[in-house]
């Protein structure tokens, strides 16, 4: 019955994603699969987290879009996502979910992996899409000098803080569902460092047309994962 439930909820999901214009319909059906699989491997808190990243982006890519488009830096099909964009900020999560389902004596670790991806995804679009809006100074990450609003691999100090808020506001519905620990601060750091490594990536390789902006994006929640999996190999 619950599942029914989640079926149902995923559908209508689905359905106004569509209907908004946030996401195609092959972006819609991936964000259907990828919504079961986290709900597999964590519930509802797992859904719950997965709708705060998309709920926030959504509304962070639309914010001030005219003032981005004529910086050059807003999304394509005017935010419109489509299915490798889904899978780039929530295939990460999609997998763990898996994994969870899969090997249920870890599902504590792959539900806090979990979480640091989002908190990954999270803070890299608001920290992307906010920051170019209330940026004051921009920075290359990789040389420190000013550089060009927008550019990949560009970093303001305001964005950094936005993106910040983003992790923890992920950490707090992981706290809400699964309970607060020390837990909670590692979300939000490997969230941080997720959104760090996506700016230095984006600054050393998409900018020379290496790998794209859905390559970079994967790789962010990939290591926001990782990291948040060190930290429980160490100390737990």
């Amino acid at each position: 019955m619950i599942h029914c439930w989640i079926i149902i909820v995923l559908a209508g999901a689905m359905f106004l994603s569509v209907k908004t214009g946030k996401l195609n319909t092959t972006g819609a059906l991936v964000g259907g699969m990828v919504g079961f699989l986290v709900f597999a491997g964590a519930g509802y808190t797992g859904v719950a987290m997965l709708a705060t990243f998309f709920i926030l982006a959504s509304a962070a890519t639309s914010w001030k879009r005219s003032m981005k488009e004529a910086v050059g830096s807003a999304e394509k099909n005017k935010g419109k996502r489509n299915a490798g964009q889904v899978l780039a900020n929530g295939g990460v999560a999609a997998l763990l979910g898996l994994l969870a389902l899969i090997l249920p004596q870890k599902t504590i670790l792959f539900q806090l992996m979990m979480a640091a991806s989002l908190a990954s995804a999270t803070a890299d679009t608001l920290s992307s899409e906010l920051g170019t809006v209330y940026g004051k100074r921009y920075y290359n990450i990789l040389t420190l000098k000013k550089d060009t609003r927008g550019l990949d691999g560009v970093i303001s100090w305001e964005g950094s803080m936005i993106g910040v808020i983003g992790s923890v506001l992920i950490a707090f519905v992981y706290a809400c569902g699964f309970g607060w620990s020390l837990y909670v601060f590692w979300i939000i750091a490997a969230g941080t460092i997720g959104n760090i490594a996506d700016s230095i990536l984006g600054a050393a390789l998409e900018r020379r047309h290496y790998i794209n902006n859905n390559v970079v994006n994967f790789l962010n929640t990939v290591i926001a994962a990782v990291a948040t999996l060190l930290l429980y190999t160490c100390f737990v």
